[in-house]
């Protein structure tokens, strides 16, 4: 046992360490003080914080607290039991260093926060030996703290989207603020009510500021904007208007594959799916190569394949009049391609137009959200998944803070 002093390494108020024990021959290192009351002050309410009597004595616990190099470190705190005059009740006291409900101290608490920022909570838990369900409490925390209030102030563009929680159609439901990146908001599902729950923490004021609100074609979104925010324009975004097509030529494909003569005419056809989905200059010269034979051999095929470049270029144009004199010569070409998916997407085009035009109006799309998207399906990789929704939507608005608007940094 050591005689060397390290009292100096815990100047916790209200307290004083009346024994020290270090064992550095264990297998385990470790450090063990005995704290004691301060007679100097008087104890304060550890609800309230108002000073009050000594009610009793005697309770005692060991916490945990930061490790004092490589030796694990214990505290034990004999707390006072205070008669509070405003409470009117016997209380534990207040130390400022660790919480009566918890067994780890402040210290200790930040540490782990710091490191779950980087870290699983797995990781986190193990070389300090605790429990991963403390990690995660103690990590929930904090970000409950920090981020756990929807912060519904300067909103003007949004960005809706939904993300797979887990497989089964499980999703969730993302709000970013388009202008600054920041993750406003995260609510379980992706149906009407999903929404109605993030539009009910608004004010009216706020509702009205609202001008635009990018997203894909989900029907419940779509309906509880017009809803709640009917001046707000929603914007179609362009990656998923044209993977929404990619998905009508894939259609397209498929019937052709069945309708083949011969069983190598249907591999050739089979094989070509995401020959067809890629953007030609994202293809390598060989898969150019494939794709010219196959548009040169399909003609059902190729007229599918030859709308998507146009399409994309619908949302180029900056006047809604251009626009639209793009869109409907590109509406009468698809109909020539008698195929009942190319047909559904032509009356869902025809139905949202407006929509579909008011990139015109406000140039912006969902890619900032497709970014935070990646984002969240690499913090959910890393975990392997989360069962707790709501801390892994705090997790998600810890990543994405957002950067500050113009506005703010004057």
């Amino acid at each position: 046992m050591s005689a060397l002093s390290i009292v100096p390494y815990f100047p916790f108020a209200r307290v004083k360490v009346a024994q020290q024990t270090v064992h550095l021959d264990l297998p385990k290192p470790g450090t063990f003080l005995r704290l004691e009351p301060d007679q100097r002050f008087r104890p304060l309410c550890h609800e309230c914080g108002t000073a009050g009597s000594v009610h009793s004595h005697g309770l005692r616990r060991i916490i945990r607290n930061l490790d004092f190099g490589p030796a694990r470190t214990f505290l034990q705190v004999e707390y006072r039991r205070v008669w509070c005059p405003h409470c009117q009740k016997a209380k534990v006291e207040q130390l400022r260093f660790a919480d009566p409900s918890r067994r780890i101290t402040h210290r200790l608490a930040q540490a782990i926060y710091d490191l779950c920022k980087v870290m699983t909570v797995q990781d986190v838990a193990d070389p300090f030996e605790l429990d991963p369900k403390t990690v995660k409490a103690v990590d929930q925390h904090f970000l409950q703290q920090g981020f756990g209030r929807t912060d519904y102030d300067g909103l003007s563009i949004l960005a809706v989207d939904e993300i797979a929680l887990r497989k089964g159609h499980q999703y969730m439901t993302v709000v970013l603020d388009y202008l600054t990146g920041r993750v406003v908001w995260m609510g379980e599902g992706r149906s009407m009510e999903t929404l109605d729950v993030f539009f009910a923490g608004m004010s009216a004021e706020q509702k009205q500021g609202l001008q635009a609100v990018a997203m894909d074609m989900w029907e419940p979104f779509i309906n509880r904007v017009q809803h709640h925010c009917p001046q707000a324009q929603i914007v179609f975004d362009l990656f998923h208007l044209v993977k929404a097509f990619g998905e009508v030529i894939d259609e397209v494909r498929r019937e052709e594959v069945r309708k083949a003569d011969t069983q190598e005419d249907r591999q050739y056809v089979k094989g070509s799916r995401y020959v067809l989905l890629k953007n030609r200059q994202n293809l390598r010269p060989a898969k150019r190569v494939r794709l010219r034979e196959l548009l040169a051999a399909n003609e059902r095929i190729s007229a599918g394949y030859m709308l998507k470049d146009p399409l994309k270029m619908i949302y180029h144009y900056r006047s809604r009049a251009w626009a639209k004199k793009a869109l409907d010569p590109w509406c009468e070409r698809a109909e020539e391609v008698d195929h009942p998916a190319m047909r559904r997407f032509i009356r869902r085009l025809r139905f949202f137009e407006y929509d579909i035009l008011n990139p015109c109006d406000h140039a912006i799309g969902a890619s900032p959200l497709e970014g935070v998207n990646n984002k969240i399906k690499v913090i959910k990789r890393r975990a392997y998944g989360f069962h707790d929704p709501e801390y892994f939507a705090l997790k998600i608005k810890q990543a994405s803070p957002g950067r500050k608007s113009i506005t703010e940094t004057g």
